[in-house]
């Protein structure tokens, strides 16, 4: 009985720490690509409203590489740099249901 209440304790405390993709669509991305990503961020973006969660993740990580992202690069690498593996997967999966 004892272990049972420790593995739900931590499962539980998992699922309260698991990232918000909203919250950090709201907190990292809102204020340049506006509500539900319909806008180009500082007029100079791709729409991002409706892309599969894949090239999300691959545009974020060649932000942080710098593979990626023309006018955008600077802009975005500190904050594609500022997000976790989880942060990116559940900001993707967000943004993928916006369309």
């Amino acid at each position: 009985m004892k272990k049972i209440c420790i593995l739900l304790s931590i499962a539980a405390i998992s699922s309260l720490m698991a990232a918000d993709g909203a919250a950090v669509y709201k907190a990292k991305c809102f204020s340049c690509h506006g509500d539900k990503a319909a806008k180009a961020a500082l007029n100079k973006s791709q729409i991002i409203a409706g892309w599969d969660e894949a090239k999300i993740i691959a545009a974020l990580n060649g932000y942080k590489d710098g593979s990626y992202g023309s006018a955008m690069k600077g802009v975005m690498k500190p904050i594609a740099s500022g997000l976790s593996a989880e942060d990116e997967k559940a900001v993707a999966a967000t943004i993928a249901s916006f369309k």
